[in-house]
This record gives C-alpha cells, sequence and structure tokens, in this order.
C-alpha cells in the first residue's frame, strides 16, 4: 500500500513535470510534426499565440485536476480512470507547450496558481463522492471541447499546426468525457454549467496574453 508520503512526492513529481518548461514527455507524437509550418504574421503569431497558451494552461489544470481527484478517490476503479485520462492529458500539454516555443511564445506565468487551485477543487470533488468527481470531469471536459471548437474556428487560416494538435485534443477530451459518464458521474444542471463558463472565462481572459 502506497504511503501518504509516497503519494506526496509523486504528486510533486508530477507538478513538476507540469509547471516545469520541457520537463513532461509525451507518449504519442504531437499531431503537427509532420504538418508544414506557414508564414504567419505577427498579428496572426500573437494570436496563435494567445489561443495555445489558453491550452496549454487548460492542460496544466486538468493534470491538477485528475490529481486531486485521484488523490481522494474512493473506488480503485475511479482512481485508475482518473490516473490514466491524466497520461493522455500529459501528451496534450507537452504538445501545446512545443507548439508555443515555435510560435515564439511561452507558457502563462499564472500555471502555478492554476494549478495548486485546480488542485485543490478536483480533491474536494473526490472527497465529497466519486460520482460529483467523475461529473465533475464530464462538466470540464464539456467546456474544454467548446473552448476547442471556437478556437480551431478562429485560428489564422494558415496555421495547420495549431489545428491539428487541437483536432486530437478535441477527440481526446470528447473521450475523457465519455468515460466519466459511463463510469456514473452526476451530470451537472444547466445553472452550474454556466457558472462554470463564467469562471473559465476568467482563464482564458487572463491567459491569452499571460
Amino acid at each position: 500500500m502506497i504511503s501518504f508520503l509516497d503519494k506526496a512526492v509523486l504528486h510533486f513529481d508530477r507538478a513538476l513535470q507540469t509547471l516545469v518548461p520541457h520537463a513532461a514527455q509525451a507518449r504519442r507524437p504531437s499531431p503537427a510534426n509532420h504538418v508544414d509550418e506557414a508564414e504567419l504574421n505577427q498579428d496572426e503569431r500573437k494570436h496563435s499565440s494567445g489561443l495555445m497558451r489558453i491550452n496549454h494552461t487548460g492542460e496544466v489544470c486538468a493534470q491538477a485536476l485528475y490529481a486531486g481527484q485521484a488523490t481522494t478517490a474512493k473506488l480503485a476503479t475511479v482512481r485508475k480512470e482518473m490516473e490514466h485520462a491524466a497520461d493522455e492529458e500529459i501528451d496534450h500539454l507537452v504538445w501545446c507547450e512545443q507548439r508555443l516555443y515555435e510560435l515564439g511564445s511561452k507558457p502563462s506565468i499564472f500555471n502555478p496558481l492554476f494549478y495548486g487551485a485546480s488542485f485543490v477543487i478536483g480533491a474536494g470533488a473526490g472527497l465529497i463522492s466519486d460520482k460529483l468527481s467523475l461529473g465533475f470531469v464530464a462538466a470540464t471536459e464539456d467546456q474544454v471541447c467548446i473552448h476547442l471548437q471556437q478556437h480551431m474556428a478562429t485560428l489564422p487560416s494558415l496555421d495547420e499546426k495549431s489545428k491539428a494538435i487541437l483536432t486530437q485534443m478535441h477527440v481526446d477530451e470528447a473521450k475523457h468525457k465519455a468515460m466519466a459518464l459511463e463510469a456514473g458521474g452526476y451530470e451537472f444542471p444547466r445553472p452550474i454549467m454556466t457558472i462554470m463558463t463564467q469562471v473559465s472565462k476568467v482563464m482564458t481572459t487572463t491567459t491569452y496574453r499571460v
């Protein structure tokens, strides 16, 4: 059985991999690897960077959320599902980070703050119940899918590399949402989803520029 100290060390290691540039390793190659780089003007590059920074921060939050939920999940099956989803999200994290540097930009300086807040939220949901925890995953992934669709629609038309990444991320996030609901996740009512949308706007507005 893993001790509390062992769990703390593992979570600290995951936090470092998430927050330290170039520390995490993707299991799958980036979908953008086989797409040619386009000549983007300054405004297009700035806009693509802003959108990819938002998505990178979203993956930082996902890592923290899943880590927190896995820590307090009551059922071993739920814990394993959370850990598996977190592993897939690492790919997204690395892809977005790589693309940011290709665009001549970098991750948001607010990532440590968002990581800490997301971990607390995830752990709190897991403490209440696995059903609520899974429901929160489903609701969060629903919000992410909406953002990804919006970003793919507003990316500069020539930025096929970023679009390839977001397209694969959308496939994976939709799968995570379905997994959470099939595992017994609570489907949040519309008023709660509306609140989550407003909260997410704080993150997207903040990280688009910094």
